[in-house]
């Protein structure tokens, strides 16, 4: 599944925060290196992976893939390289 308009997660806006969740639903996750990292798994222990490939949204019940998320900020593209507007 493709990002589109209501795939984009606004990384400073608190209810995409609670909409877009890592895989244990917490929602203190971050985007770094192409992939996502969870402070609140990080911290669970060291049976569990704080890195992930896929945020979970609580609306709609699919994971999208790292490279399916459009990031975005108040100043825009979170990361260029893995937003696929405008490319062939």
């Amino acid at each position: 599944m493709a990002a589109d308009e209501d795939d984009a997660v606004d990384l400073t806006d608190r209810h995409d925060r609670w909409r877009w969740v890592c895989p244990r639903r917490h929602t203190d996750w971050e985007p770094t290196n192409h992939h996502f990292w969870c402070a609140s798994c990080a911290r669970a222990g060291p049976e569990t992976e704080g890195r992930f490939d896929a945020l979970h949204d609580r609306v709609t019940g699919d994971d999208l893939a790292r490279e399916d998320v459009r990031l975005v900020t108040e100043a825009g593209p979170y990361d260029r390289d893995l937003d696929r507007e405008g490319t062939a």
